[in-house]
């Protein structure tokens, strides 16, 4: 039988449906024998029932589900209506009875803190903590009837109105109950943190503390002290000025007390206090299993736990096997696609580096593992190596300075300055790399010395084509687990079998540059090298994603003299645009010349790592903004012009170039001249090989998936992207994963979860999420500082494209964006600069913008958010700074 009150020693963290999070938490930590001020829920049967006898509330529950979360004005009306309505409620007779009836068995002349339990709240993935009211020093009965009502009533605050709807939560399905607890009037009070809530770090114990009651913290009103406490030490303490404290008046209610000057500039609590809160904390994390977010009084030379939910903002840890300390380099900043990614493309990914070893790992054991949905590569033992790590770190800095940064700070740390690398250990992964770096380092010997680069563009073109065919070929003739498990194996090779193919011929074009740059410099100083430099490398031929952009721009001139056409382009949303297309002018042109845009490079996209993300070739309405974006921006033609007009003043650069030389030396500079302007296009081919081989794993997965569905195991093809590897190998197998639906919608919750969480460039083990700061450098007042990595200065309208599908540039306009892959790269014809929060030197939006000779500045830090979309700024790509100029 549901009963209205119920004791703190009658529940736990089972409870939760019945007392909501916060009463829940109460009466766990009471029952495991934590100092809890007794006290008593009134349950959310008790607010079912006083629901219940509202005749309105269902036409409010209506209108609360049509109002959107950012609605703010309909929220605050809405909102208002309900709360006057629930206050003047009678509170019906037999709740009333209940609440009077353990209020006098626990004390009426007591003092009581009567607080909102929500069911959707202190929740391992929701906290919403501080949405709804808190009533402190309640004395009578009266006065508690009324704030157990107004409690109520503040289920329908506005801020908690537009969190549930932002987050998912149904307004029906969230029930109050309203914890009454015995008044604590504490000496000192505030709130702990069992791991360090701004950087991560799990084993540091952050403690805010002030005078008096803790509202006084929780409203703003003081600057508490704070304190951390690391492995029974002390590490950091600052003091703060505390001007005031809230304390409990004896006939009820609170006041707001000035304190005296010495109170002021006091330590709050004293180290032996420090140290006994922390041990206490430690004991509620254990008894937990997480990090915990803690509130906590000291009266009567006692502490008492007032609550104890767990943090939900602490980035995940990726899985562990030892107890070592380990530095992840997050993957995403790498491939520069930072959002998350679905458990099947992870676990694809994660094979990729199993040619390391001779066996495939367990998942907590690779060097490729997912936190957060992202992939984090653990390359310790390698940055443990002194000349290992100066590689390392040279090559992510031309990737992302600020990805380089977080990795030396992460250096930096006591435990990192402990480790060691074993020599077996080392000289094992040595001798199972050697047969793969050996013919590499053969190869671009070969290239540097013999082989003609003209032919290199070509020749590997070739290869990726002869390579997808075979696999097709593999992939046909197997079916099943069978074919999983070959997935696996062909991704487990791509290293040695396919990019170490690849690479050396860029490698080879930047050891070219390398030794271009350094002669330059000796013949014609630093600054004019740089000019050179960046002329020489326009209109690079052989890349693949420049010629791509340049396919888009034929596309855009095919439809352009065609207005019935361009109509058709602007307003299609839907699948009917290719019915369509045949029926207008030109249309049956362009469907053709599309369908070869799309039979070599369909297998691309905007975040293409991600296997589960759709490409060109499956949802072509994608490529439509980037055709519409080239006819506003563009006249016919001028791609193709202005890239005609790049490879002259590149030939005109590398004469002047050869001509600064003479005899030997001008031979060797002609050599690495041609090798550069024939090379250095190839760095995306790598790259072009693993989508299109990774395109065709997606065809073949979804293949086995429709069969699942057919027999019942799945539910939707697309279900399979919520899988790993290994797990759908097993249901192809016949070995039914247990409650496979319930799994697969956890998961899909988890993804999008994890689209909220800010992706660190390095996690270290104990938790703490690292981001790296740019070199202090000079800049105009107010500009947003970044990384210059295309010359040039230029002024425009910013518009700011979180999607590259959703792009719809106009003529003028700067690219603002979060990151850029190749998926983006049609957008580059249509801007005339860009701006990007992730990047460096070598990554490909900065490669594309010197390609096409538009000023470039990334690596700047919440651009997306800081540059509002239509206003005019300014960008700097030799200096490296943003101006915004409205």
């Amino acid at each position: 039988m549901e009963r209205y009150v119920l004791d703190f020693t009658e529940i736990d963290k089972t409870d939760l449906p019945l007392v909501g999070g916060k009463g829940a938490n109460l009466g766990e930590l009471a029952k495991a024998g934590f100092s809890v001020p007794a006290g008593f829920c009134v349950s959310t049967f008790a607010y079912r029932t006083f629901l219940a006898s509202s005749s309105e509330m269902d036409h409010f529950f209506v209108q609360l589900d049509e109002v959107s979360y950012n609605d703010l004005d309909q929220i605050s009306q809405l909102a208002t209506k309900i709360r006057h309505h629930l206050t003047a409620l009678n509170m019906p007779k037999e709740i009333k009875n209940a609440i009077l009836s353990k209020w006098h068995s626990s004390g009426p002349e007591k003092a009581y803190a009567v607080r909102s339990s929500a069911t959707a709240e202190d929740l391992p993935t929701a906290s919403f903590a501080g949405q709804q009211d808190t009533f402190l020093n309640v004395l009578g009965k009266e006065a508690l009837l009324q704030a157990v009502q107004q409690c109520w009533a503040s289920l329908f605050t506005d801020r908690a109105v537009s969190y549930r709807a932002k987050n998912g939560f149904g307004h029906r399905s969230v029930f109050l109950s309203v914890v009454v607890q015995e008044m604590v009037v504490p000496d000192v009070s505030g709130i702990l943190f069992t791991a360090d809530p701004v950087t991560g770090h799990r084993h540091t114990i952050s403690i805010d503390a002030s005078y008096g009651l803790g509202e006084a913290l929780v409203a703003g009103l003081v600057t508490a002290d704070l304190y951390q406490v690391r492995e029974g030490q002390i590490v950091k303490k600052q003091v703060s000025t505390k001007e005031l404290a809230i304390y409990s008046l004896p006939e009820g209610g609170t006041i707001t007390k000035s304190l005296p000057l010495e109170a002021q500039i006091a330590q709050a609590l004293p180290d032996n206090q420090i140290l006994e809160l922390a041990a206490i904390s430690q004991q509620i994390e254990t008894h937990y299993g997480s990090a915990q977010d803690i509130e906590w009084a000291y009266a009567n030379k006692q502490f008492f736990i007032l609550q104890s939910r767990p943090i939900t903002s602490l980035y995940p840890l990726p899985a562990l096997s030892d107890a070592n300390f380990h530095v992840f380099i997050n993957f995403g900043y790498i491939q520069m696609m930072t959002a998350p990614i679905k458990p099947l493309g992870l676990s694809l990914l994660s094979n990729v580096t199993h040619f390391f070893f001779n066996e495939r790992l367990a998942p907590e054991k690779r060097i490729l593992r997912e936190a957060g949905g992202r992939a984090f590569a653990d390359f310790t033992n390698a940055i443990v190596i002194p000349p290992v790590r100066r590689r390392i770190l040279k090559l992510v800095g031309g990737m992302d300075p600020l990805l380089a940064s977080a990795l030396r700070e992460a250096m930096t740390r006591k435990e990192f300055q402990h480790l060691t690398v074993s020599k077996k250990a080392a000289f094992r992964v040595a001798r199972r790399i050697a047969p793969f770096v050996v013919p590499a380092a053969a190869k671009v010997a070969g290239n540097l010395l013999i082989k003609n680069p003209a032919l290199a563009p070509q020749k590997v073109n070739e290869f990726i084509d002869q390579l997808v065919k075979k696999a097709e070929e593999r992939l046909l003739a197997s079916s099943g687990a069978e074919r999983i498990r070959l997935i696996q194996s062909e991704m487990e090779r791509m290293f040695p079998d396919v990019l170490s193919k690849i690479v050396p011929y860029f490698i080879a074009a930047v050891i070219a540059s390398g030794f271009l740059e350094k002669k330059l410099e000796r013949a014609v100083g630093s600054d004019h090298t740089a000019l050179l430099l960046s002329r020489l490398y326009k209109s690079l031929p052989g890349n693949v994603t420049t010629e791509m952009g340049l396919e888009i721009g034929d596309l855009a001139d095919a439809a352009r003299p065609h207005p019935e056409l361009v109509a058709l382009l602007r307003e299609s949303q839907d699948n009917g645009f290719y019915q369509k297309l045949p029926f207008v002018s030109g249309g049956l042109e362009f469907q053709q010349q599309l369908n070869r845009f799309l039979h070599t490079y369909g297998t691309r996209c905007a975040g293409e790592i991600d296997i589960a993300k759709a490409r060109w070739a499956e949802d072509p309405l994608q490529l439509l903004p980037f055709i519409i974006s080239h006819i506003q921006t563009s006249s016919p033609g001028e791609h193709r012009s202005k890239f005609l007009q790049g490879a002259i003043e590149a030939d005109e650069t590398a004469l002047e170039i050869i001509a600064q030389f003479d005899g030997f030396e001008k031979v060797q500079v002609a050599r690495a001249v041609k090798l550069y302007r024939h090379l250095m296009g190839m760095r995306e081919h790598h790259k072009f090989a693993l989508i299109r081989l990774m395109f065709l794993y997606k065809r073949v997965l979804l293949e086995e998936a429709r069969s699942l569905v057919d027999r019942g195991f799945l539910t939707n093809k697309d279900d399979v992207f919520y899988l790993t590897l290994e797990e759908l190998a097993g249901l192809l197998e016949n070995r039914k994963l247990e409650e496979i639906d319930a799994l697969i919608e956890k998961r899909a919750k988890e993804h999008e979860r994890n689209h909220q969480l800010a992706s660190p460039r390095i996690l270290t083990s104990d938790g703490e999420a690292i981001n790296g700061q740019l070199a202090n450098r000079a800049g105009p007042s107010g500009a947003l500082l970044g990384t210059p990595v295309s010359a040039g200065t230029i002024e425009g309208i910013a518009r700011v494209v979180l999607r590259a599908e959703d792009a719809n540039l106009n003529p003028g306009e700067i690219l603002v964006a979060p990151y850029t892959d190749p998926g983006w790269t049609p957008l580059f014809t249509s801007a005339v600069g860009l701006v990007t929060e992730v990047g460096g030197m070598m990554t490909h939006g900065s490669v594309v913008a010197r390609e096409y000779g538009i000023p470039a500045v990334v690596g700047v830090g919440n651009a997306t958010n800081l540059i509002k979309d239509g206003t005019r700024i300014r960008i700097d790509g030799t200096l490296g700074f943003v101006e915004i100029l409205d």
